[in-house]
């Protein structure tokens, strides 16, 4: 076994900056000397990255290799959930790797890495590959994979409550179970600053569940984060909305105090939308950036390298930020509208003085006042460090089928041993032989909506019981197709002279026509032509419209809707507030009902014409947009004539013509 010393080269190069090496890392480094796979839990700027990497780096030092040559092939893959946190860990990476002299190659693998790179990296793989879950199955399904990952060392997991509860954790717990039978040694580490359910998080990392494999790390405490919620100088809060410009005045003195401002967002279009709002009060010219998913590769990574080098006064970000990126001299987080969770909104806190040893501090700016006892909420759970997040649930059998599609488009396979592999996961720990014989027949024959089509027979039993692809075509159309996160058709936004600024969705370019304009990229645009799937526009000063955008909304946590309806009930503590809150809530409570936890507050009432029905159930958009459809199937079959619904995070408000005299039959479980 290795020693469990720090080499020297590592210690040497901590005391070159005056810096010390810290429990957690010193304890990753021993754990993965010992052969365990490791979960780390510190603090924002508390070094989780490097504490993830160290192992790897030790590996390489001339202290532990001796007159050994440096390993050949790929050691470490890290997989972070998004392609800018990749990008971020590359800069990071390479400065200690260059500084110690260390024969160690790092390259990136996303949808933004060159078709020619990619190919070349299956067969002369960097040392270190930073990925995402997606590119990772994508190489698995190739039949090189097997020389590719036969030597692979270890594998990092950053910001691993991202997604270790949803699909994209499901596609990557099957990858981990693909990767640990290829490299049997393979060690695991999973690196967080914001986890509610540790324990849980150790048994969704645990090759078979076993748990006491993985080592629990947890780092030093840092300095607590400093929260703050803005208040309106003059005028009241308003009653609805999200987009907080009320508070644009107030959030541009803020970008003038500081020296740099990172602003956050829910939405691409909110990003676009605050972004024009500063800039239209931005007299004396400072820089301010924006960076969103939907900007291309150059636009982003030019923007990131901007905020890298200390050049940008402020930016408007979405989420496409807000995980581990690394930029120290961020002196103020602000979060435009509700944040949706305590975990979500420390972790944005945490880009700001991103040091162990440094406050944070942060700035809510809710957009109504149901967002301001949101916030007021989310607030209240940092200051008592408490962390929220979604539970783990079983694995979707469609990212299953993608799974398997991807294993034999590298090699036909054993069902029994694929089943064993795909067992040793949590997520599909109770996968039985009869579902994963479902699961076969669908990715064999397309289920029994698409039997009858030749294309859709992807695979069949040999006459040695081994599953193969019935035709050499069916991988490419896997890896074109693969994939957990939905987008709609996208157009690309050009320049006439090719200069690409990003893409927007097909449903709102389809409003577009010549001569029309729409601001993105912070820039306003002209339509000149579309064409194919491009839209070609001009720089105008013209005033343009925002693209919006269908994706996947901010889900409010469970914990937070329950400290919502508490502060709802608990009138002591409505002082803190500001008076137009309070008398709202005040408001309320005279002319309805504050509804108690456990509670359903339905109010039916005339408006216009129309007849209302709204109920406030906390439950969230998502499920509000479920509970709509089936609130107004059922009012059309009592003849209510229901016209449609809008809801939010909080209610759900349904109309039609016809007044409901009898809710509880709508809402009746039979």
């Amino acid at each position: 076994m290795p020693s469990t010393d720090i080499p020297p080269d590592i210690e040497a190069w901590f005391a070159g900056r005056g810096w010390r090496i810290r429990d957690h890392q010193r304890a990753m480094l021993e754990a993965s000397d010992r052969g365990d796979h490791a979960l780390l839990v510190a603090d924002t700027g508390a070094g989780k990255t490097l504490a993830g990497f160290l192992p790897t780096l030790a590996a390489f030092t001339p202290s532990r290799l001796g007159d050994a040559k440096p390993p050949e092939g790929l050691h470490t893959i890290y997989v972070s959930p998004l392609k800018a946190l990749a990008q971020d860990v590359q800069r990071n990476l390479i400065a200690p790797i260059e500084q110690m002299g260390l024969p160690i190659s790092v390259e990136t693998r996303s949808g933004d890495t060159p078709s020619d790179r990619k190919k070349r990296q299956r067969t002369r793989p960097p040392h270190v590959l930073l990925t995402t879950p997606e590119s990772l199955s994508l190489l698995l399904s190739y039949p090189d994979s097997f020389e590719l990952f036969r030597g692979l060392k270890r594998i990092v997991i950053d910001e691993v409550h991202a997604f270790a509860t949803g699909k994209r954790g499901d596609l990557l717990a099957l990858a981990l179970t693909r990767l640990q039978a290829i490299a049997p040694d393979m060690q695991r580490a999973a690196l967080s600053a914001t986890l509610a359910n540790p324990q849980g998080f150790r048994e969704w990392l645990a090759p078979w569940g076993e748990i006491d494999t993985v080592e629990m790390v947890e780092g030093e405490a840092g300095s607590p984060a400093e929260v703050e919620i803005l208040g309106a100088l003059e005028d009241r809060a308003p009653w609805g909305g999200h987009a907080a410009t009320w508070a644009i005045p107030q959030l541009y003195e803020q970008i003038r105090a500081n020296r740099t401002t990172l602003i956050f967002t829910n939405t691409r279009f909110l990003a676009e939308y605050i972004f024009q709002h500063l800039w239209d009060v931005n007299e004396e010219k400072l820089p301010i950036g924006i960076h969103h998913g939907s900007l291309s590769r150059e636009a982003r990574e030019k923007v990131e390298a901007a905020m890298a080098a200390g050049e940008l006064r402020a930016l408007v970000a979405t989420a496409s930020l807000d995980l581990g990126v690394d930029w120290g001299d961020i002196d103020c987080v602000v979060q435009m509208g509700a944040p949706k969770g305590s975990s979500r909104l420390l972790q944005r806190v945490g880009r700001a003085n991103h040091r162990l040893d440094q406050p944070r501090r942060a700035l809510l700016v809710p957009g109504n006042r149901f967002e301001f006892l949101e916030a007021q909420a989310a607030k209240d759970a940092v200051d008592e460090g408490q962390r929220d997040g979604e539970d783990f649930r079983p694995g979707g059998l469609d990212v299953l089928a993608q799974h398997v599609m991807a294993c034999v488009c590298a090699a036909p396979f054993e069902e029994g041993e694929l089943l064993a592999q795909v067992r040793s996961s949590l997520p599909y720990a109770w996968v039985d032989e009869d579902v994963f014989a479902r699961v076969l027949n669908f990715v064999a024959t397309g289920g029994y909506a698409l039997k009858a089509y030749d294309r859709f027979q992807r695979i069949v039993r040999d006459r040695n019981g081994q599953w193969r692809l019935t035709h050499p075509q069916h991988p490419a159309r896997h890896r074109l197709n693969a994939g957990i996160i939905m987008d709609a058709e996208m157009l690309e936004v050009r320049f006439r002279n090719g200069r690409s600024l990003g893409r927007v969705e097909e449903n709102f370019a389809a409003q577009l026509s010549p001569g029309d304009t729409f601001a993105f990229a912070g820039t306003s645009l002209e339509v000149e032509q579309l064409r194919d799937m491009e839209i070609i526009v001009r720089a105008s000063s013209k005033s343009a419209m925002i693209p919006s955008y269908g994706g996947a909304r901010m889900p409010l946590t469970t914990h937070l809707a329950e400290r919502v309806r508490a502060m709802l009930v608990d009138r002591a503590g409505w002082g803190r507030f500001p008076d137009d809150v309070r008398e709202w809530l005040e408001m309320q409570q005279a002319r309805s009902v504050l509804p108690q936890p456990g509670q359903l507050l339905i109010e039916t009432f005339p408006h216009e014409g129309r007849h209302y029905l709204v109920c406030y159930s906390f439950e969230g958009w998502n499920a509000h947009q479920s509970l709509g459809m089936l609130l107004t199937r059922r009012m059309d079959a009592q003849g209510l004539m229901p016209l449609g619904f809008v809801a939010n995070d909080y209610a759900l408000a349904v109309y039609g013509l016809k007044p409901v005299t009898d809710p509880r039959s709508l809402f009746s479980a039979d």
